[in-house]
């Protein structure tokens, strides 16, 4: 077999580079991938947790649709909605994600100022919200309309208190990255924690609009 028909034969394909005396050393250019960044792989693994929690918020979602309507004589959506105090605790959830925003953008510029101002800030609204939401519950319960009372008020209570534990525990946690910030700076291990946080803050809000426009507008409204 001659040279040409050999090197043919060890590389069909053409994958490599003829050099001399008909030997086939392939280029570092092919098969080569640089492995992802720590913060793409942090930041993607966080997304399918956020997916799993979605998905989860969407069962209770379903649960709500289900037995809205089975209130066993007991109060209704309309009788104990109020939307003036629901809406200023979508005001303060959703000031919150801009505030968040804002100590994104600190912490990419290693701005501690601006970092901790607007965590600061993104805290007191979290809170805000669930001063107001517990208020909501409390005053619930007062009137007989506690979770034990009817289906509709226990799927009531299930989905919009997940969401206020974890608007709880996201509060937990911006504690933990403030403290982490302040004693250890911007390291890249810290920053890819700030991320999740984010994207875990972004997901509550985005979850608490469906509430609103599920729960509350839809519950007022029949």
């Amino acid at each position: 077999m001659s040279g040409a028909s050999a090197s043919a034969a060890a590389d069909p394909y053409k994958l490599g580079h003829s050099q001399g005396g008909g030997t086939r050393q392939y280029s570092a250019e092919h098969g080569e991938r640089r492995p992802a960044s720590k913060r793409i792989i942090v930041g993607f693994g966080f997304w399918i947790f956020l997916l799993s929690d979605i998905v989860m918020f969407s069962a209770l979602f379903a649960t709500y649709a289900v037995l809205q309507g089975a209130t066993a004589g007991g109060p209704t959506g309309q009788q104990v909605f109020h939307l003036d105090n629901v809406a200023i605790e979508t005001a303060c959830l959703l000031a919150s994600s801009f505030a968040c925003g804002m100590a994104s953008i600190g912490a990419g510029r290693r701005n501690p100022v601006l970092f901790h101002g607007a965590m600061a800030v993104t805290f007191l609204l979290g809170a805000a919200f669930l001063a107001l939401e517990a208020t909501e519950f409390a005053g619930m319960v007062a009137h007989g309309a506690a979770p034990e009372r009817s289906a509709f008020l226990s799927a009531f209570f299930t989905l919009v208190g997940c969401h206020g534990l974890h608007v709880t525990v996201g509060l937990l946690w911006l504690l933990t990255m403030m403290a982490q910030v302040w004693a250890k700076g911007f390291r890249a291990d810290i920053l890819r924690r700030v991320l999740c946080f984010s994207l875990f803050w972004h997901a509550l809000d985005i979850i608490w609009v469906g509430v609103f426009t599920v729960v509350y507008l839809m519950g007022v409204a029949t």
